[in-house]
């Protein structure tokens, strides 16, 4: 091993200088630099460099390490805001690369399980008290998420000719929770955070009964799979992975605020491989069919956007609980569905989901675009002017 090379005194006056031309050593600017040890005779930190060790200073440590985060935070920061592009580009990877991507589909409920977790993390109690502040506009909300999307999903299958596989996939997107991207298109609109928090959160843990209820109901005599394996799957790969994540946040909450600013990074990238795996494994219907089923998965989004918040406005909800309504009805939680229909089907019957989870990010962030410019007032009050 290669001793170490004390390059400051243990006054910390030098701090990893170079005694021979009193300039920083190299070793402390190379990408390559990671913490070793400790020398045990005084407050220094061991620099592995390549080649040899230098001493530092605590202060200077503590600068390298905030450097390191505060590029890994830079890093989730644009992942976060370039999330809808990375997604489409995770489809275009699995048509350009379908045999290597389509190993990837199987990892599908491990990545969302993962995903659910982190979603957990933002949780607190708390964000669970609304239900009972505002349960006419929760109540609301609920109904037209597992209402509105399933019964959408049905029409708009028979409308194109879908059917088998295709029309399972397409139930299993309308049954799914909100979506967790929702609630930050939700702030990006101008909307009710706290309500579309709540919608998410309430709407993911009645999923276990809800999902499987509809899916059976309007596509059961398609599907080779029962209430009970359906609910066991949901429990496992989103219940448990959320309330967990509730719960260490609870527990652990300081450390989770730490964290907070790096789980974009988990959660876009578990989302891009999901799709980039499925539309991989599903390459030759895409190249054959992706335009019909690509325009039902449009019309099926944009049929929740519209209906949602037609639902919320004629409830006499104010504007931005309309705007979050809307968002919660039309953006579905995408990975879930393509997690049980290859878990329970086949990787077809995963695409219409993959196709959703390209086009509701892709339509979210337009229409966040176009609220985020008008101020959401409630129009039942009158305006300054008037």
């Amino acid at each position: 091993m290669t001793p170490a090379v004390p390059l400051a005194s243990c006054d910390g006056t030098e701090s990893g200088l170079d005694h021979s031309s009193g300039r920083p050593h190299p070793a402390l600017r190379s990408p390559a630099v990671t913490m070793a040890g400790s020398d045990p005779r005084c407050t220094r930190f061991t620099i592995v460099a390549p080649g040899r060790r230098v001493w530092l200073p605590i202060r200077r440590r503590r600068e390298i390490m905030s450097n390191r985060r505060g590029a890994l935070a830079a890093l989730a920061d644009v992942v976060g805001r370039w999330f809808a592009v990375l997604v489409v580009l995770g489809g275009v990877a699995g048509l350009a690369l379908p045999e290597q991507t389509a190993q990837l589909a199987g990892l599908v409920p491990l990545l969302l399980g993962v995903i659910m977790f982190g979603m957990g993390l933002t949780l607190r109690v708390r964000d669970f008290a609304l239900v009972l502040r505002r349960p006419w506009a929760v109540l609301l909300g609920l109904c037209a998420q597992f209402v509105v999307m399933p019964l959408s999903a049905l029409a708009v299958s028979w409308l194109f000719g879908l059917t088998g596989l295709l029309l399972a996939g397409m139930v299993l997107v309308g049954a799914a929770p909100g979506g967790t991207a929702s609630n930050v298109i939700v702030y990006l609109a101008r909307g009710d955070v706290a309500l579309s928090v709540t919608l998410t959160s309430v709407a993911t843990l009645l999923a276990p009964v809800l999902t499987p209820l509809w899916v059976l109901w309007l596509a059961g005599s398609d599907l080779p799979v029962g209430f009970a394996d359906l609910f066991g799957s949901i429990v496992q790969i989103v219940l448990v992975p959320v309330l967990g994540g509730v719960l260490v946040r609870a527990v652990a909450g300081r450390l989770v605020e730490r964290l907070m600013p790096y789980l974009p990074l988990v959660s876009v990238t578990g989302i891009v491989v999901v799709v980039a795996g499925v539309v991989g494994a599903n390459a030759d219907v895409v190249s054959t069919s992706g335009l019909l089923l690509a325009c039902a998965v449009v019309v099926h989004n944009g049929l929740g956007l519209g209906l949602g918040y037609l639902a919320a406005r004629v409830a006499r909800l104010d504007e931005s609980a309309c705007r979050a309504v809307s968002v919660e009805v039309g953006m579905q939680n995408s990975g879930l569905a393509a997690s049980l229909a290859t878990a329970h089907f086949a990787p077809l019957a995963a695409l219409p989901a993959a196709l959703f989870s390209v086009w509701h990010n892709v339509s979210g962030s337009a229409l966040a675009t176009y609220w985020a410019r008008r101020p959401a007032r409630d129009r039942r009050q009158p305006s300054p002017s008037s």
